[in-house]
């Protein structure tokens, strides 16, 4: 069999280059509690992302689930079932109540015709997810949003680096969450971010990451601790040196991709949309049997003997989640029930070779019928 390919690798900066970045950290034995290298990589992606102000964070999921506390919020939620579970987990952790809504069959995204029919007395927020680095309708949620008076919390996750209207999409929304997991197209080993315009909350997070402490004797909030460490923070200043770089590597990968897939009978191949620079983060493909010939899941085995690692990303939605077991009716998000059966995520990282994504295609290609 020949070498197996991963869906995903992180990206490592030189091994010289990381050991040199962490050198200070030895002098000043400082590791963690917002050092150097926290406000470094801070101020340089708040210029990166083009946005009013950033904070760090441990991971993505507490830049959710702190965004949420910070806001203060009652009630329901209005969201998508199409994401991975730390969305959804975000805002039960917090005491509210999750809205589904179901999804855009072309972006992924939250299906924005639906959303006011969900709007109740109770809604107090939309948290929309980018997916696959598809962005939502900002436009037409904050309409929405100002209409009803309603907090917009996005999940941006999937969409580091990227701009709409040649705007970071970080400064859409009241907040934005990222996500700086090692299989994300920016990492910082472990970790994530929250991109805010209002300076009250930015004091709320920084209380709350830090157990609400004041000084060593005082303590204002109930707090968690969901602060970045100084290797973490160094590991992310080398790869923003090398992000764009990567970015570029991955379109040629996304590019080959698009070359010997598209126009295939039952396959749907991710939207290419106006106005946005693409980080070129998933490649989805979504398989209609009845055209294609196979099931997600026969191609799905076919990569796996081969060697191949795809990943049905994004299923189970999170509304059918063992978890949330009878709490939620699936048949109410029709098209995200869908797509979540039929889609694969194939193989994509910067240094993924043309050679072996014409491997990978050539299996699929070999499935249809």
């Amino acid at each position: 069999m020949a070498n197996k390919i991963l869906v995903t690798r992180s990206s490592l900066p030189e091994f010289d280059e990381y050991i040199n970045e962490i050198q200070d950290i030895w002098d000043s034995h400082w590791m963690t509690n917002m050092g150097p290298k926290h406000v470094e990589l801070q101020n340089q992606l708040k210029q990166y992302l083009m946005v009013d102000n950033v904070d760090l964070l441990t991971n993505g999921h507490m830049a959710l689930e702190l965004s949420l506390q910070a806001l203060n919020l009652q009630g329901e939620v209005i969201t998508s079932p199409f994401t991975f579970a730390s969305t959804t987990h975000a805002i039960v952790r917090n005491g509210l109540k999750p809205v589904f809504c179901d999804i855009d069959p072309d972006t992924y995204c939250i299906d924005v015709t639906k959303i006011e029919s969900l709007i109740t007395d109770q809604t107090c927020a939309i948290m929309p997810i980018h997916v696959y680095g598809n962005i939502c309708n900002v436009e037409e949620i904050q309409r929405i949003a100002t209409k009803y008076g309603l907090k917009v919390i996005y999940d941006a996750a999937h969409t580091f680096g990227e701009t709409y209207n040649n705007k970071g999409i970080g400064s859409f929304g009241d907040v934005s969450c990222f996500s700086f997991h090692a299989t994300k197209v920016f990492n910082t080993i472990e970790g994530g971010a929250v991109c805010y315009k209002d300076e009250h909350f930015g004091e709320l997070i920084r209380d709350l990451k830090n157990f609400g402490i004041h000084g060593p004797e005082d303590v204002w909030n109930v707090g968690a601790n969901a602060k970045m460490n100084e290797f973490c923070a160094a590991m992310g200043i080398c790869n923003l040196r090398h992000v764009e770089d990567d970015i570029r590597k991955r379109e040629a990968v996304v590019n080959r991709y698009r070359e010997r897939l598209d126009r295939v009978e039952g396959l749907q191949l991710n939207v290419i949309q106006e106005n946005v620079k693409s980080n070129y983060a998933y490649f989805p493909v979504v398989f209609n049997p009845e055209t294609f010939g196979s099931t997600r899941n026969e191609v799905f085995a076919a990569l796996a003997d081969e060697g191949i690692g795809a990943r049905k990303y994004f299923y189970p939605i999170t509304n059918s989640m063992a978890c949330y077991h009878n709490q939620f009716d699936v048949n109410k998000t029709p098209v995200a029930l869908r797509i979540s059966k039929r889609v694969l995520t194939l193989p994509l990282y910067p240094d993924l070779s043309l050679e072996d994504v014409d491997r990978i295609c050539d299996i699929i290609l070999k499935c249809k019928k």
